[in-house]
């Protein structure tokens, strides 16, 4: 038998053992780059940045899986030369929205974002470059009650199937007078010296759903609703991703975020250290290989000066945190 005292003793031991350094800390910073070997950290947040504010960003829900369309499969791939590297950015120069980062704010709309990114890439992309619409991530936040809980949280696949029965209007970044609802809540400040509010503010709540234009902007509401004509899942299979992304554009990928990757600066990232914080919603632009390790190039909505100009290399082919098997994308109409 332990006694009481031995095992209060032991209890102490183990929990000095297991304890972590805070997730924005240099400490955390230094020991995950002892562990990484494919990947370097460095400071993306001032290290007195809520924390509350750091899960709030993580807005897919933990049942999304039970929101995905039917899968689409692509056929005759044995006969597809499939490159070894792709990036939409490059593939598809005359739309810019494929470049574009953008900055859900404090509110766990990563969802709608990735959704209405891919959305607004694949406008471009299916009329070869002629139509440029930027689809506002506050209409569907605010509008799609079937997605979830707006700023609390949502489903990816639920804005595909938004898309295309009820259709979204358009809208640019906060501030940005950019179509008929530009996004509501402010970018906030990750670094120490910044002009935009500190990242540590009070919860955004979800915007009102309001069906109708700002002032000056000369397209009714109901006219500027633009619609998808399909949604759907792809399976998990690798070859079934990229001949999604070459053949259609970007795409919504959903998966479980750890502490190390808010310090993510370059190089592929895999999961060394830290705690899991939640689901993450983001859009998939196209892969390679770095060193010998094969990555999907990945476009977060944290803004620029987030990891790597706001993107990011994740491990690719092990459905690594789950990034392969929910992958949503839909047409447009």
């Amino acid at each position: 038998m332990i006694s009481v005292l031995k095992l209060g003793l032991l209890l102490v031991i183990q929990g000095a053992l297991t304890s972590e350094h805070h997730p924005l800390s240099d400490e955390f910073i230094h020991d995950i780059n002892n562990k990484a070997t494919t990947w370097k950290a460095g400071r993306n947040f001032a290290p007195d940045v809520s924390m509350s504010y750091i899960r709030r960003l993580m807005g897919v829900l933990p049942n999304h899986k039970n929101f995905l369309p039917p899968i689409h499969t692509h056929t005759g791939l044995e006969s597809v030369d499939i490159p070894q590297s792709f990036d939409s950015r490059q593939q598809w120069p005359d739309c810019p929205t494929i470049r574009e980062i953008r900055d859900q704010g404090s509110c766990g709309s990563c969802w709608a974002f990735g959704a209405v990114e891919v959305m607004s890439d694949r406008v471009c992309i299916h009329s070869q470059g002629a139509v440029h619409f930027r689809f506002s991530a506050d209409d569907l936040v605010s509008c799609c009650y079937s997605c979830g809980m707006g700023c609390m949280g949502g489903y990816p696949g639920s804005a595909f199937g938004y898309w295309v029965r009820k259709g979204i209007v358009s809208g640019g970044p906060y501030g940005s007078r950019q179509g008929c609802r530009p996004y509501e809540i402010p970018p906030c400040e990750h670094h120490v010296n910044g002009t935009r509010q500190p990242c540590d503010a009070d919860e955004n709540k979800t915007p009102r759903c309001v069906k109708s234009c700002e002032a000056d902007y000369t397209v009714p509401y109901e006219k500027d609703r633009h619609y998808g004509s399909k949604s759907y899942a792809i399976s998990s299979r690798i070859e079934q991703i990229e001949a999604e992304i070459s053949k259609n554009g970007p795409v919504e990928a959903a998966f479980e975020v750890y502490e190390d990757l808010l310090n993510y600066k370059s190089g592929v990232y895999q999961h060394v250290s830290g705690k899991a914080l939640g689901g993450h919603a983001v859009r998939i632009l196209g892969w390679g290989v770095e060193n010998n390790v094969p990555y999907w190039i990945i476009a977060n909505s944290w803004n620029t000066d987030w990891g790597d100009n706001g993107t990011f290399k994740m491990l690719r082919g092990e459905d690594h945190l789950g990034i392969e098997s929910a992958i949503v994308a839909g047409l447009p109409k």
